[in-house]
């Protein structure tokens, strides 16, 4: 009865015709260009030269805004004759000493936050107060505790950079679970070995970014300060470079030693932080 049903010669069942939907289309030669992160960076770069060049030269008053192209000029005539190199070691080399210092301090502040309770107060109160605190405020004391020179420096950047790496490497260390504490635990982990296998990539991210907001209050702080006094036992940094070409109104020398600090700090978080990340976070499949 089925089989006769099933088989009638009234029912005619067309067979379906099913056009599948196109599951990956090939991008453009424009979409494949779009995708390439650097190229596109290049390009917004070079829109926002033009714009530069193009304002410059309608205002025509080199002395207020010079061209693009005599900033670099000035740039590289200043690359040439040592001098922006020579003033940028300089100021180099006092800022690793005070971000050194102020990561040391921070690792300190840390380390007792994180063992005790009175440390943790002691971070949060130290914290709150000086934080919001302008390290260039700070300038006046530093001067009259350590002089004219790069002790005074030292001592300011110092004070911008521990309180924000603090803060983050506090954050990360208290953002890792009590189930990850566990297994590190019952793996016969303990101690330092606990905390340098552990803690220390769980928080990493927090600690990174703690190390980027220190760099970049560092180098802010040390251009400004170096702006005020700068020049210390006859030499100054890139700062000590703005003031004195301000005062000699070769404004394209100042834009030239703008560029040489904006140059620098694209170096540093390209480049060495980054390269950190890839080795850490990255291989360690924290971040994409």
């Amino acid at each position: 009865m089925n089989a006769q049903a099933m088989n009638r010669p009234e029912i005619v069942l067309d067979p379906v015709r099913c056009e599948l939907a196109e599951v990956q289309r090939p991008l453009s030669a424009l979409e494949n260009v779009y995708r390439i992160g650097w190229l596109r960076k290049l390009v917004l770069f070079l829109v926002l030269v033009l714009i530069w060049e193009i304002y410059a030269r309608w205002l025509g008053n080199p002395l207020l805004f010079p061209t693009f192209s005599d900033t670099l000029d000035a740039f590289f005539c200043g690359i040439a004759n040592g001098i922006l190199l020579g003033r940028a070691a300089i100021s180099l080399q006092t800022l690793i000493a005070g971000y050194a210092i102020g990561i040391l301090l921070a690792m300190l502040l840390t380390t007792l936050a994180v063992g005790t309770k009175l440390g943790a107060d002691l971070l949060q109160t130290l914290t709150s107060m000086f934080n919001p605190l302008p390290a260039i405020a700070l300038l006046p004391l530093a001067l009259i505790w350590f002089g004219l020179g790069e002790g005074s420096l030292i001592f300011v950047m110092a004070h911008s950079v521990v309180w924000s790496v603090a803060l983050n490497m506090h954050g990360g260390l208290r953002s890792v679970s009590p189930t990850l504490r566990m297994v590190g635990r019952n793996c016969g982990l303990k101690g330092f070995v606990l905390v340098r296998r552990i803690l220390i990539p769980a928080a990493f991210p927090s600690i990174l970014t703690g190390l980027k907001i220190g760099w970049a209050f560092a180098w802010r702080t040390l251009i400004a300060a170096e702006l005020v006094f700068g020049a210390s036992a006859g030499k100054g940094g890139l700062g000590w470079y703005l003031f004195e070409n301000r005062n000699l109104l070769e404004t394209a020398n100042v834009f030239a030693g703008l560029l040489l600090v904006i140059v620098i700090g694209l170096l540093v978080e390209n480049v060495v932080f980054a390269g950190i990340e890839k080795r850490t976070i990255r291989r360690w499949g924290m971040q994409t």
